[in-house]
């Protein structure tokens, strides 16, 4: 009989539930968007936000342990992307 035994840290915790998180937040996104009733929209809705902020959590916790890093973007970043959906939103 072969077993094998793997031990996960919390890194590997946190990283696995943040993934699962994503694809959840993505899962409902979806489900919310394609829903003809109102009334369970609004309940998805409901769902979605928990679960976002379940995703916003585990990102927290990563990143006060240096597990998940980011870098701010530079100012000419963030004026391009603001031009370019600011054109965008003219359009709608």
């Amino acid at each position: 009989m072969f077993s094998v035994s793997t031990v996960f840290g919390d890194q590997e915790i946190l990283s696995d539930a943040l993934s699962t998180q994503k694809q959840i937040t993505g899962s409902y996104n979806t489900i919310t968007n394609e829903c003809s009733s109102c009334a369970l929209m609004t309940d998805l809705l409901g769902i979605l936000a928990d679960e976002h902020n379940i995703q916003h959590d585990v990102f927290e916790q990563m990143q006060a342990h240096g597990w998940y890093q980011t870098q701010p973007a530079p100012a000419q970043n963030i004026k391009d992307a603001l031009c370019k959906f600011e054109g965008i939103s003219v359009l709608i």
